[in-house]
């Protein structure tokens, strides 16, 4: 089996698992999105059809089919390693891994040799505590109580928002196209700041893009910029940040996005090394192939940018 679908076939059981009490909040559902989000080999067809089981539980019976589909998928032993450094990825998306959830992880290893009704159980343990993880970062985060029920952790929004009230100012856009802006203020922001300082020309270059290519006035693309800048220092949450991105933009927006964040990186004259792996790790972040990678790379005239 294609790896793709035999890591679609894991994040399906992983989904049924934390179901498997019945109910989720809606936080725990959405620290679960962020784990699974990034993946390896997760493309945007794939999280489509993904959070199509994170919407409303799975029952017993559909988790039996999950479970089936799981079990056809581990034919080889590199199926079977594959599927656990896949787990692996997901747990340890945080950076910690707790002696319990170590237990678990072998539990689990043995349980996917015979891939028994018990790995159900087992993963349900397992994905709890870095759910719970993510859960508590985000509602540790400060200044979320008032605008971000929906769509928690955009401090760059929240930031705009505020400053907007202060200032008595009214940006003529749609709140969900503002949060987009906010999102794609950090991204750029998030290049920018790669070797810990945001230049001059970085900073106009990030005003610039939200003018020319989504049609803020000169004032508002500066403000959104500044937020953008202040926030990125601080410990902003990438993998909030980039899901949000994806699920507001569609295919098209995130392809230019990335000519857009080239455009950023060479704002000094010069892309270097670590601003093109920056961004590579943002296009994958935001499912975009490899070739679009390398297509808004290229644009960027050779003697430009580091090799």
């Amino acid at each position: 089996m294609p790896k793709p679908r035999l890591i679609m076939a894991l994040a399906k059981v992983i989904i049924a698992a934390a179901w498997a009490d019945g109910e989720i909040s809606n936080e725990e559902v959405n620290s679960l999105k962020d784990l699974l989000f990034h993946l390896p080999e997760m493309a945007a067809k794939d999280w489509a059809r993904l959070e199509i089981y994170l919407d409303e539980p799975v029952g017993e019976a559909e988790r039996e089919r999950l479970m089936a589909e799981l079990q056809a998928a581990l034919v080889t032993p590199a199926d079977r390693r594959l599927a656990l450094s896949t787990l692996e990825a997901v747990i340890g998306a945080d950076g910690q891994v707790t002696e319990k959830e170590r237990v678990v992880v072998n539990e689990i290893k043995a349980a996917l040799e015979e891939v028994n009704v018990s790995l159900v159980g087992q993963l349900g343990r397992l994905v709890r505590g870095p759910v719970q993880r993510r859960s508590q970062a985000v509602a540790n985060a400060p200044n979320r109580e008032r605008y971000l029920q929906d769509f928690l952790k955009n401090k760059i929004y929240y930031q705009v928002r505020r400053r907007m009230e202060i200032d008595e100012a009214d940006f003529d856009l749609q709140e969900s196209e503002l949060r987009k802006l906010s999102l794609a203020g950090g991204l750029m922001a998030r290049v920018a700041y790669v070797d810990r300082q945001v230049t001059d020309d970085e900073f106009e270059a990030i005003t610039a893009a939200l003018e020319e290519n989504w049609g803020l006035m000169h004032n508002h693309a500066s403000l959104v910029a500044e937020q953008a800048v202040s926030e990125i220092a601080k410990d902003m949450d990438y993998y909030r940040l980039s899901r949000r991105f994806f699920e507001l933009t569609t295919a098209e927006e995130r392809q230019r996005f990335l000519d857009v964040l080239f455009a950023v990186a060479n704002a000094d004259g010069f892309v270097s090394y670590e601003e093109i792996e920056e961004i590579r790790a943002i296009a994958n972040s935001i499912k975009l192939t490899h070739q679009q990678f390398i297509h808004a790379k290229i644009q960027i005239p050779r003697q430009r940018r580091a090799d």
